[in-house]
């Protein structure tokens, strides 16, 4: 049986990371639902027809719940100090690469969901605004899509503080 090679507190940071991206990104993608189906039901009493196509919003926001998914499960497949030695720069490495695509997903779900509300409500009353509602939303999303980037970038960093 192998034994445990590395710092013992490493993976408790590198786990808290994996965590901070699932938890951090799936509140984001939950008040962005939350928030803009809100909206689309209050809209869709007024113009029933416009329900599905102000449901991007709605999509948009869950995909934010996905970005935290991925990170999570980068980082802790790079978690096995039995195999490979996991030192404090690892774990610290993984824990900020889970706090930057969460946090990201957590303010671009906020984004999603007030620009959502009030966008499928403005629609309801003036068509012409759709196409402005969609652009600020992806505008929005880019903002969890860097921090997703930026998750990876600094995951892949973990594993290179010594030559082993």
């Amino acid at each position: 049986m192998a034994s445990f090679s590395g710092d013992e507190t490493a993976p408790f940071f590198g786990f808290l990371g994996a965590a901070a991206a699932l938890v951090f990104s799936c509140m984001g993608a939950a008040y962005g639902t939350a928030k803009s189906g809100v909206g689309v039901a209050s809209m869709g009493v007024m113009r029933p027809e416009l329900v599905m196509k102000s449901i991007v919003p709605v999509v948009m926001a869950g995909v934010l719940g996905i970005y935290g998914l991925i990170i999570a499960v980068i980082i802790s497949t790079g978690i096995n100090p039995k195999a490979k030695s996991y030192y404090l720069f690892d774990g610290y490495a993984h824990l900020s690469s889970g706090l930057a695509c969460g946090l990201a997903g957590l303010s671009a779900g906020m984004a999603i969901g007030i620009v959502g509300d009030a966008g499928v409500r403005a629609n309801a009353q003036q068509p012409k605004l759709f196409v402005g509602m969609i652009l600020i939303l992806i505008f929005a999303e880019a903002l969890a899509l860097y921090g997703l980037i930026v998750g990876i970038i600094l995951s892949s960093r973990a594993g290179q503080s010594r030559a082993d």
